[in-house]
């Protein structure tokens, strides 16, 4: 385009240095800011699946302190809630199947809920009930602190406005340099750079799908299963 301009206009100047300057500078900001506001979510969401694993894990240890009888119908209700847990994010991004799970997983922490209560009417299980109850409280909030988390991701409309910033910005860098002064090396890697931080801004934003997932944290909660007999 600027060939042919300059060939119909030779006397026009289409230096365009401070709006150039300006336009990148304001691309490097928002990718910045995505990426930034990406890697953080990203940590969230891994760091609340270790803290219900972790929750799990007391609340099973938990369940020695009870007699036998009591203990064993504790266990089971425990090994269903985690089974259910794990199947939260083994289904995906499918929403149907995740609602599904998430209902799932409320039925049986209402069952936990109920006997634990029951328990804690009783003198002699109230202290250890309390203790129990204190942990499905906590196990309740971090179920819904991980659906939110898994919900809030880069809204759209920024990476909408990042991906339109680059586009221009990379015309206009194109627009700047002079015919015949290209530099096919130098275009390459400043489309591939700009492109592998973009994907890794939306990858971030997708952490149950991509190589950039949260699969690792979710093995604590998978290991947990060596816990019961």
């Amino acid at each position: 385009m600027r060939r042919r301009i300059t060939l119909r206009y030779p006397e026009r100047d289409l230096e365009m240095g401070t709006v150039e300057a300006a336009l990148l500078g304001l691309m490097a900001l928002l990718l910045a800011f995505s990426f930034s506001m990406a890697a953080t979510r990203f940590e969230s969401r891994r760091q609340t699946i270790i803290d219900e694993a972790n929750l799990l894990n007391t609340g099973i240890l938990r369940c020695d302190l009870y007699p036998d009888s009591v203990k064993q119908s504790l266990l089971s209700g425990f090994k269903k809630y985690l089974e259910l847990r794990i199947s939260y994010f083994r289904v995906g991004d499918d929403e149907g199947k995740i609602k599904a799970a998430l209902d799932d997983a409320d039925k049986q922490f209402r069952s936990l809920w109920s006997k634990a209560v029951l328990l804690s009417s009783d003198q002699e299980n109230r202290l250890r009930s309390e203790q129990m109850i204190q942990v499905l409280i906590s196990l309740r909030n971090i179920m819904t602190t991980r659906e939110a988390g898994r919900i809030a991701g880069v809204p759209a409309l920024i990476i909408m406005v990042l991906l339109a910033l680059v586009f221009v910005g990379s015309f206009l860098t194109g627009f700047g340099i002079k015919p015949g002064k290209r530099s096919v090396l130098l275009s390459v890697c400043f489309s591939l750079m700009t492109s592998i931080v973009l994907y890794l801004v939306m990858e971030l934003s997708r952490p149950r799908q991509g190589f950039v997932n949260v699969n690792s944290a979710e093995e604590k909660l998978v290991d947990l299963r060596k816990m019961f007999p």
